[in-house]
């Protein structure tokens, strides 16, 4: 291609791209008329000599069918007023042939158009004819070039007596042919004016669509796309109008998961067979519209936009926010425990004064027994948990998630059957999904006529149960399903961070250990969220 172009330069044609389209088609379709006239002229040319050989054979053979001419040839001899000369006269006159030309067995003329020739040889070998063949040939003879055609002559009893030579002139095979050019070459005319329309419209078409760019430049523009494309931080995806992927940058195979190998193969793939049902593949083909969608892949959070394109397809890129959702969680549970102990501070403070004004009235017994009821109610909340969960990092979960719920006006409890040994696989997971259900369940439940949380956490084998139960308004049966796709909230979004992620995220986690997360109705009302994580333990 770079050869082509710098060729092209040095003869000095157009770089815009349109205009060497366009005299390339120009180019083809004067080729390929001129191809096709003389296509067509030379089986023409041979059309034509073929037509005055087989005339001239067939004038020929008329004359020697003449039972009287054979007579004649016998009956007289060579001379110009013979009957013989007479009767060739008069056929070729008849026939408009250039000469008739009757000879006997030794090769003498007996007629001829110029008087004075009759009585020689003939110029060209009657053998052939003499010998009872017909002929058809194109020679060059007295009179010129002609189409021949020679036959024997017969006499009644069928004895070779001589020959019949008739010649068509080849100036009128070569007329006809000249004759022909000019109604051809009409037509080619037309062809080829049809094509330069054609070339010049579709010319038109590729300067619209090229934007009036030289193949250079195209071809740079190429590469600037593909090296851009795969090396931003950002996930590109390309689909066309029907839904077929055209382009996969290697950000976008990283986060969705796929191999950079099997993304070079996507191409002409529909996206929902690639992705698979969900809401993912839903926002990435348009089904789901809006701005900064979230959606999540496998264990990432992505935020995702998309724009069509003018011919029908669009452009979908993908943002990686996993780190940035867990900054937000994390930052959610600071702020909680940060009010946690803003209120411990401020009980811890009524506490001492309390214990300062028994002091000061000299109330020491007093003093003693509440000192010990306060420090009991904290040690009796932690040594519960200790008890029925073995897990360290569960454990401090749900302490710290009590002194939340009680600032929250929300007894938080475990269920009386709650015991897990510490043999907990991955408790970073374990955490993730605990915590975003008694999140949810404390939100539920704050207003609630009587609220409470109830958490269970069970094992059966190597398997890990989890429930969380709270006093809410509960999940209606239509929506239990619904609440676990991503972006479904009935909540005000966060300035930090979006809704919607925390149960979709539970339900991840726990299919990727190969369980299950599920919302029912709780026994005394609420909702009751159940996740079993099968291998959960070792």
């Amino acid at each position: 291609m770079r050869f082509l172009l710098m060729s092209a330069r040095r003869l000095g044609l157009p770089r815009r791209a349109v205009s060497q389209i366009l005299l390339t088609q120009l180019a083809i379709a004067g080729g390929v008329v001129v191809l096709a006239t003389g296509l067509f002229l030379a089986p023409l040319s041979a059309q034509l000599d073929d037509q005055a050989m087989r005339r001239a054979l067939a004038i020929a053979q008329s004359a020697a069918a003449d039972p009287s001419l054979a007579a004649d040839l016998l009956d007289s001899g060579p001379s110009a007023d013979s009957p013989v000369q007479s009767s060739a006269e008069r056929i070729r006159r008849a026939t408009g042939a250039e000469y008739v030309v009757v000879l006997d067995l030794d090769g003498i003329r007996r007629s001829h158009p110029s008087p004075d020739r009759i009585g020689l040889p003939v110029s060209t070998d009657p053998s052939d004819a003499l010998a009872g063949r017909e002929v058809m040939e194109i020679d060059e003879g007295t009179l010129g070039r002609s189409a021949r055609g020679k036959v024997p002559l017969l006499a009644a009893d069928g004895e070779i007596i001589g020959a019949v030579s008739v010649g068509i002139a080849y100036d009128s095979v070569h007329d006809r042919l000249l004759g022909a050019i000019p109604g051809l070459l009409a037509y080619a005319g037309g062809a080829l004016a049809a094509g330069a329309l054609a070339a010049y419209l579709l010319s038109r078409r590729i300067h619209r669509q090229t934007r009036d760019l030289a193949f250079s430049d195209i071809a740079g523009l190429l590469a600037e796309r593909e090296a851009m494309l795969h090396s931003i931080r950002e996930g590109v995806i390309a689909l066309d109008r029907e839904g077929r992927i055209r382009l996969v940058n290697d950000e976008a195979a990283r986060l969705l998961g796929l191999t950079p190998d099997s993304a070079a193969s996507l191409a002409g793939r529909p996206l929902d067979d690639v992705l698979g049902a969900g809401r993912t593949a839903d926002v990435l083909s348009g089904r789901v519209t809006g701005r900064d969608l979230v959606t999540v892949q496998g264990p990432r959070v992505l935020v995702t936009n998309r724009m069509p394109t003018e011919d029908g397809g669009a452009v979908a890129t993908l943002r990686d926010r996993t780190e940035l959702e867990h900054l937000g969680r994390e930052l959610d549970s600071t702020r909680g425990l940060i009010d946690a102990l803003r209120a411990q501070d401020h009980e811890h403070a009524n506490r001492l004064h309390t214990l300062l004004g028994l002091l000061e009235l000299g109330l020491h017994e007093e003093a003693v027994e509440f000192v010990t009821e306060v420090v009991g109610v904290h040690r009796t909340t932690a040594e519960q948990v200790t008890e029925k969960v073995h897990d360290p990092l569960l454990a401090a979960l749900l302490v710290g998630k009590a002194t939340v719920a009680a600032e929250r006006g929300v007894p938080l409890r475990l269920a009386g059957t709650t015991f897990l040994p510490d043999r907990v696989v991955d408790p970073g997971g374990l955490v993730t999904i605990l915590g975003n259900l008694v999140d949810n369940a404390l939100d539920a439940a704050v207003g609630s006529t009587a609220p409470l949380v109830e958490v269970e956490l069970s094992a059966e084998g190597r398997t890990a149960v989890l429930r969380v139960r709270d006093s809410g308004p509960g999940v209606p049966a239509a929506r239990r399903e619904e609440i676990f796709t991503e972006g479904w909230s009935t909540k005000q979004p966060k300035a930090h961070r979006e809704r919607g992620l925390g149960l979709a995220l539970v339900r991840r986690l726990a299919e990727r250990q190969g369980g299950s997360a599920r919302a029912g109705e709780a026994a005394d009302g609420g909702a009751e969220f159940s996740v079993v994580l099968p291998e959960a333990l070792r």
